[in-house]
């Protein structure tokens, strides 16, 4: 009686200590959570207000407060500053936002799906379906009708139909399983890396090349109050809201398909939802600022060390150091070289492949 007593009480305090855990994981999830929240907010006035033309932070939040909800001011600034603030940066910072988050998101699912820690959303071979169809409407005018929405057009319907043949590849043999889906990915990657710098060799424009390059390494230069700014938003604020909507499922990927299937989750089915999601989401990113580096490698790393792996708590806080971690880098790439601006995914590259050979060194370290 007293052993089945003794047995009873160590399952009660083991409960209580897995709930006490569980508590504690969530309030520190929520801190990191607000913290990021108000330091995004900071980075938004601080990056908006940096530039060419320095504006000081109170003049920044006058000019946003008075455009946004109509905050009545004895306005201190010029017309200038107005313009500068209002039609040039700040459709640009929230446009880094949203690249960021959706970069940083998608990376973190795509691991999740692979069960590769090194897995980034141009792994699938998304990232160079898009820059196919960029480099054909820059040097061949392909979408030339649609006007100045033909390179995030094409950009996306080169993701798109990249996306679509990965799918047929890895569906090819059967289930879709995260080898197949890998190499797939990996495959179609490198005939359109090749299909690209043919058609840059076939072109007969320097200058058309060299806009291109430009493009290939990431920019946050075609912001501006329009329909795609708007239209990346949203996709990228669905895909958030609907990845942490799959959690459970992208926990149970994570630790296999064997441990999936017996908490009721079929890889198959949830990979195919997955992989599509993924592939919009990543072409509606890369249509509008080009294919930038490392975001979705590096983010997803840092925000499990913050508030550990489970994907409900973690894609949130992922989604705001990117989107952090992207204003920051568009702010040094349009000042390091004045008048010129610098490619985001230089910058991007040189942050993340230090981080990328210190995790494959831990990686070898854990393994030997």
């Amino acid at each position: 009686m007293e052993w089945s007593r003794s047995l009873t009480d160590l399952a009660v305090r083991g409960d209580s200590r897995d709930r006490l855990g569980l508590h504690k994981q969530q309030r520190r999830s929520a801190r990191w959570t607000l913290g990021l929240s108000l330091g995004l907010v900071a980075s938004i006035i601080l990056a908006v207000g940096i530039g060419p033309v320095a504006i000081a932070p109170n003049t920044v939040l006058e000019i946003l407060g008075h455009k946004l909800i109509g905050v009545p001011a004895e306005p201190t600034w010029g017309r200038s500053d107005m313009s500068i603030i209002w039609n040039v940066r700040a459709p640009r910072v929230l446009l880094g936002i949203a690249v960021g988050a959706g970069l940083a998101i998608c990376g973190a699912v795509l691991q999740a799906m692979v069960r590769n820690m090194l897995a980034d959303p141009y792994i699938l071979g998304i990232s160079g379906g898009a820059s196919t169809g960029a480099a054909g409407a820059i040097l061949f005018g392909v979408g030339a009708m649609i006007g100045d929405y033909a390179l995030p057009f094409s950009a996306f319907l080169g993701a798109l139909g990249a996306s679509l043949l990965v799918f047929f590849i890895a569906r090819s043999g059967g289930q879709i399983t995260s080898l197949r889906l890998l190499l797939s990915g990996v495959a179609v990657g490198y005939a359109l890396s090749a299909a690209t710098s043919f058609i840059i060799f076939a072109s007969d424009s320097a200058e058309g090349s060299r806009s291109v390059m430009f493009w290939l390494l990431g920019s946050l230069s075609l912001a501006q109050w329009d329909w795609l700014l708007l239209i990346v938003a949203c996709v990228v604020a669905i895909a958030l809201a609907g990845f942490a909507v799959f959690g459970r499922s992208l926990d149970a990927l994570s630790a296999g398909d064997e441990t999936a299937l017996t908490l009721g989750v079929s890889p198959n089915q949830t990979r195919v939802v997955l992989l599509v999601a993924v592939s919009l989401t990543t072409g509606a990113v890369v249509a509008a600022s080009g294919a930038i580096g490392f975001v979705g490698l590096v983010i997803p790393h840092l925000a499990r060390r913050l508030v550990g792996a489970v994907h409900s708590r973690m894609l949130p806080v992922a989604a705001l150091i990117g989107a952090t971690f992207l204003v920051w880098a568009d702010a040094l790439a349009r000042t390091i070289m004045q008048p010129r601006e610098l490619p985001i995914g230089i910058l991007t590259a040189i942050v993340g492949a230090p981080f990328l050979l210190i995790l494959v060194r831990r990686m070898y370290t854990r393994d030997s």
